[in-house]
């Protein structure tokens, strides 16, 4: 079977493809979108985090200037995407509390707080008492901690369903079938041929199975507990995205308005391997309850694992490669954040347009002959 051409065909159906299919159908551009992860996908798997400022990290000064402009982007996004459906994306503007426990762990987080101040972010030091007042639930070992006010949160399956829902409204065709060659100007499937004027490669980790561009599969394992009624009757047990470091391991709880938490993340490069395995878990709640101590009486509803698309410098890859062929991929652990920005990104290219000054050290250029 061979479809009918389109003008642009989006491979890939997590949130960056689900964006970018979005816009470019917004814009008037007819669009097939071709699936083949549906909810097993990274995206679905994520925790939603909207973090440029406590995930700033040395040598990612370029990364962090394009997470920080992501987020206006994003809240235009989801302000779009909720009046055109008359559904939330679940978007929280609490902030991010990163936590130490022990000399070295404070340490470590001076240091890096110094760095994000040193390059304009805005964080707030607080001594253990004050982390406490903001999260009365915070286990008594936390010595110091530094709020992250521009930081955000979404609920991540939320906007992929309000996402998916959008694309159907402007006429998105959205077909579940595996990529697996591309062509000029189209793709092969199981299913058959598709063809159109414009391919944009958004297929996240598998995406350096398709082309020579060097991503690579980073699996996350990721846990969602639900706090009992109980718990919450003075409030919500957790206002806000929490970090800590507990044994040399990161891990965050982020608060979702239904009532859930989740908990992660894992980070191990083992392939395309989406098993989730009983250390894994283990290490999760562990250090959960080192870092919230009542988490333990939360209900343990789902544990799940997810690929990130990594790059060798830890950045996107989004840029034209060829006069059919825009690549939008490698997002690693920002692909929620980036994904309403670099759907303008690629409506950009599609339109013969230049983008944005803060994506130029993420052309694929950087990664090709």
């Amino acid at each position: 079977m061979t479809a009918e051409p389109t003008d642009v065909l989006v491979i890939g159906g997590g949130v960056v493809g689900l964006a970018c299919a979005y816009r470019l159908a917004a814009d008037g551009a007819s669009v097939q979108l071709l699936d083949a992860s549906g909810t097993r996908g990274a995206s679905w798997a994520a925790a939603g985090m909207l973090a440029p400022v406590s995930e700033a990290i040395f040598g990612e000064v370029a990364l962090t200037r394009l997470n920080l402009a992501a987020v206006p982007e994003l809240v235009a996004m989801a302000t779009e995407l909720e009046a055109r459906t008359g559904e939330s994306v679940g978007l929280s503007h609490e902030g991010t509390l990163a936590v130490a426990f022990d000399a070295d762990d404070k340490v470590a987080l001076r240091r890096l707080t110094d760095f994000r101040t040193s390059i304009g972010l805005r964080t707030d030091e607080l001594s253990g008492a004050q982390a406490r007042q903001l999260e009365p639930y915070l286990a008594a070992g936390v010595r110091t901690g530094v709020l992250a006010t521009d930081d955000l949160s979404i609920d991540n399956r939320q906007y992929l369903r309000v996402l998916r829902r959008a694309c159907v409204q402007t006429g998105v065709s959205i077909t579940e079938a595996e990529v697996t060659a591309l062509t000029d100007r189209g793709a092969i499937t199981t299913h058959g041929g598709y063809h159109a004027a414009t391919v944009v490669l958004a297929a996240g980790a598998l995406s350096g199975q398709l082309t020579d561009l060097p991503v690579h599969p980073v699996k996350g394992q990721i846990l969602r507990l639900a706090v009992p009624d109980r718990l919450t009757l003075g409030g919500p047990v957790l206002r806000r995205t929490v970090r800590g470091i507990v044994r040399g391991s990161e891990i965050y709880l982020v608060p979702r308005e239904h009532g859930e938490v989740v908990v992660g993340a894992t980070s191990e490069q083992q392939g395309v391997d989406t098993s989730v395995t009983a250390g894994g878990v283990y290490e999760l709640l562990r250090n959960a309850y080192e870092l919230v101590p009542i988490s333990s009486e939360f209900a343990f509803v789902e544990a799940r694992a997810g690929l990130r698309p990594g790059t060798p410098d830890n950045g996107p890859i989004v840029g034209r490669v060829s006069d059919s062929l825009i690549v939008a991929t490698g997002h690693y652990r920002h692909g929620i954040l980036l994904s309403a920005m670099t759907s303008q990104a690629v409506a950009s290219l599609v339109a013969g347009k230049s983008l944005a000054e803060e994506w130029k050290p993420f052309s694929p250029d950087r990664f090709r002959r």
